[in-house]
């Protein structure tokens, strides 16, 4: 027997799997949390930048480039991020749908 929530379940993941399964979906969907853990380091990056000018600019006489270079490593972490954390979410549902698919066949061969 089925509860009601695996058939709701079922039938939704019958509806978006195929629109969830592309990378561009994948990588939109998982971005407001990627953003929540690599914007406050952009953020900082940024504050210091412009709240303590003195301060950045003698560190990037001898670092030129750390600054840029912190950004981009941000940025594609975000995007790693994102991506990941929405592909593995996927692969949980895809699985717990194949699981009860073949639990419903199960059950049809057996009545």
């Amino acid at each position: 027997m089925f509860t009601q929530k695996e058939l709701e379940f079922m039938r939704h993941w019958e509806e978006v799997r195929g629109n969830q399964s592309r990378f561009v979906s994948k990588l939109t969907r998982g971005l407001p949390m990627a953003m929540l853990f690599g914007l406050p380091v952009i953020l900082s990056l940024m504050a210091v930048y412009i709240l303590s000018p003195d301060w950045y600019a003698k560190i990037s006489v001898s670092a030129s480039g750390v600054f840029e270079t912190l950004l981009l490593a941000v940025i594609l972490i975000i995007l790693f991020f994102s991506y990941f954390r929405m592909h593995f979410k996927w692969e949980m549902n895809e699985q717990l749908y194949l699981e009860l698919k073949s639990r419903m066949k199960k059950e049809d061969a057996a009545n």
